[in-house]
């Protein structure tokens, strides 16, 4: 199962040379190019648009659309910190008394209903560089076995994988993400492979185990879950979630997303007396179109802690600041969501609140959530490729290209992301500690 294939370097020139090239270009076109949310209506692959197609081209752009100047390979990975020093003994191997076997069971299951080829295309070894390589921009050459290439059995087990490692919340909002990819597609004009529920791709970290290391990676247009796996350990992180639109109907299903994120984030906000909502919201930095610091291509960002600490909270607040954090961490399973929210209670002193715009319902802002074993940020962003305004709904004629991400910012935008600081994103540390211990 090991010994995957490494990229070719002409791959690696495609998927990360070319994408700081269109950095350089600068202005709206070149936003454009990199946000992969294009209104180009070409049936084009992941592969041909990184290769052949400019308006195809991968991300490395900035709000941590995708991997960029900054992706580091797994060998050189340090994690976030807030000054480039890791805080030690943070994460230690030990036994949650959460098992899982039913995701080594479901995994194993569908990677035996692979074919050779299927299976060599999506196995790396456990420390693989590919673990860094994701993206959440739609233009982007990806790695693993896609789901729309897959047999109706092969998905469903696919779905059942991710049914066994996420929570039920965290299997519905992965769905509706990808539906609404597809929403998008088709508001676009449709006949963009890439924007359809069916361009997500299966990757695999060593080999399911109940004992060994391993891990599995899902990626596509605004998903990427990490899930990495030691014993009855689990590290969920980095985990993006974004859409846009967050609302829309789609063969007849009304889909809404990210409300839960987006009153959390209010509620707490809302529960701060006048003097501390002063210390959190910052109001020397106006929102922009994109303010997410540590997405992808960001994993060895330095990011100091701003707003307001916890140990400043009152004991309501303080529920609400975990409230707040519960929604992002009850996407995986309920009994590892239970011992993550532990390691972060333990933490909360020194968890950080962060405010960016204003603060109504339907605000467009930015908030984050930031210690020394969590961060999470949300970001209401400039719309891409998903027009609202009355012109666009009375007509129904596609929509895009809305000033690109120097636009003003919409809740029919939202990107998220959970991550481990100090080094155990992607189970990194756990890893080294295993090594260290057991081998």
């Amino acid at each position: 199962m090991h010994g995957h294939k490494p990229r070719s370097p002409q791959a690696e020139h495609t998927r990360r040379w070319f994408m700081n090239k269109a950095l350089l270009a600068g202005g709206v076109a070149a936003v454009a190019t990199m946000t992969g949310c294009s209104t180009d209506s070409s049936d084009t692959s992941s592969t041909s648009a990184a290769t052949d197609s400019p308006s195809g081209m991968p991300s490395g752009g900035p709000g941590g659309m995708g991997p960029g100047a900054e992706e580091v390979k797994y060998a050189d990975f340090v994690g976030l910190t807030t000054d480039g020093t890791v805080v030690d003994d943070l994460y230690s191997i030990h036994s949650t008394g959460v098992s899982t076997d039913g995701t080594v069971t479901a995994a194993q299951r569908f990677l035996d209903a692979l074919s050779s080829s299927e299976r060599r295309s999506c196995t790396f070894e456990i420390d693989a560089d590919e673990w860094l390589a994701w993206s959440n921009v739609d233009g982007y050459e990806r790695a693993g076995v896609r789901m729309g290439d897959l047999t109706d059995e092969q998905r469903e087990l696919g779905y059942a994988l991710l049914g066994e490692a996420l929570s039920a919340d965290g299997l519905e909002q992965s769905r509706n993400i990808m539906k609404l990819n597809a929403f998008l597609g088709d508001y676009n004009g449709g006949g963009k492979e890439t924007l359809t529920e069916g361009h997500y791709f299966f990757t695999f970290m060593g080999t399911p185990s109940t004992t060994d290391p391993w891990g599995f990676q899902y990626e596509g247009h605004h998903l990427a879950i990490n899930y990495f796996v030691l014993g009855d350990q689990v590290v969920m992180t980095p985990t993006f979630m974004g859409s846009e639109p967050t609302s829309a109907t789609y063969e007849g299903e009304e889909i809404t997303l990210f409300t839960n994120e987006t009153e959390a984030g209010l509620a707490l906000l809302r529960s701060l007396s006048s003097a501390q909502q002063a210390e959190v919201i910052d109001s020397e930095t106006g929102k922009s179109g994109t303010d997410m610091k540590a997405g992808a291509g960001q994993d060895n960002l330095e990011l100091p802690y701003a707003g307001l600490a916890g140990s400043e909270l009152d004991s309501a607040q303080r529920e609400k600041l975990l409230d707040l954090v519960r929604v992002y961490v009850g996407y995986m399973d309920s009994g590892h969501a239970e011992v993550r929210m532990r390691e972060i209670e333990d933490h909360l002193d020194e968890t950080y609140f962060y405010w960016l715009g204003e603060t109504d319902d339907d605000s467009a802002f930015y908030y984050r959530v930031h210690s020394p074993v969590v961060l999470i940020e949300y970001d209401a962003q400039s719309p891409l490729a998903y027009n609202t305004g009355d012109d666009a709904s009375s007509s129904g004629a596609p929509g895009g290209g809305m000033g690109g991400m120097g636009g003003e910012p919409t809740q029919q935008h939202i990107h998220t992301i959970i991550r481990t600081p100090n080094g155990n994103d992607y189970g990194v540390d756990l890893l080294k500690l295993h090594l260290a211990t057991d081998h």
